[in-house]
């Protein structure tokens, strides 16, 4: 008798999965079993991600790539439009798509401010208003958000990026609080300081300094925020909503 994986027959959707983060979501999911579309900003994105899904063990999830800019409501329609032609239904929405625009506050143009806001925060309205009413019908559907620490505590250098996800869980809350009849969940994922590509480039002393404030002593891994969005689109999750769940090694405690 073949095992059953706990998302066989689950499609998802995982904006901004070409790489660290949203590329270690998307082989979870299909790993326990889900169709995950794949969206980046350019065709040929999610390349690898799509090659590591196809790697998985026999009777895994499949991927899907898609081409999107979640900031502009006509892409986020037509890909939308797309997946549900072609899928019919999608319960597992995961919002990890984001852009940074650094900048102390006193130089910090408006323009960076909206490019910001305008794709992490106003982009995951968009995609959830997209998928809205496929997400409701299903009754148990799940909406992640990926958040971040600064988020909860403000951070220099980064008001725009900080206020989106502080928004960002505002958010969540709202649409926890409206979708809840329908048993729909909606929870956001706080990273804490992940080891990523862009987290590489830091000089060891500025690495070294950032492990100081770590509690456990050590970066997190893409893969430790994709086994809390996993458990969060689990069955093991359903009685959770409207929270905000802190990966970060005890940083912020």
């Amino acid at each position: 008798m073949s095992h059953v994986l706990p998302l066989s027959g689950k499609t998802a959707l995982v904006t901004g999965a070409s790489r660290g983060i949203g590329r270690a979501v998307a082989v979870a999911l299909a790993s326990a079993g889900a169709t995950v579309y794949c969206t980046s900003t350019k065709a040929g994105g999610c390349d690898e991600t799509l090659a590591a899904i196809a790697a998985l063990p026999a009777g895994s999830g499949a991927g899907r790539a898609l081409v999107v800019d979640v900031a502009d409501p006509a892409s986020v329609e037509a890909m939308a439009k797309h997946v549900l032609a072609e899928a019919g239904k999608v319960e597992l929405l995961v919002n990890n798509a984001g852009v940074t625009r650094d900048g102390l506050f006193l130089r910090m143009s408006a323009e960076d401010f909206d490019a910001v806001v305008g794709t992490n925060l106003r982009g995951v309205f968009l995609v959830c208003k997209a998928f809205a009413r496929t997400l409701a019908k299903a009754k148990d559907a799940r909406i992640v958000n990926v958040g971040s620490v600064v988020g909860l505590t403000g951070n220099a250098g980064q008001a725009n990026y900080a206020a989106s996800k502080a928004g960002l869980i505002g958010l969540t809350k709202s649409l926890a609080q409206e979708f809840a009849g329908r048993g729909l969940t909606a929870n956001v994922v706080a990273p804490g300081f992940i080891a990523t590509d862009m987290t590489a480039a830091l000089s060891p002393e500025i690495r070294d300094g950032m492990l100081k404030t770590i509690p456990l002593q050590r970066f997190g891994a893409p893969e430790d925020i994709a086994k809390t969005v996993l458990f969060l689109c689990s069955d093991g999750a359903a009685y959770i909503t409207g929270q905000t769940l802190v990966v970060d090694g005890g940083m912020t405690m």
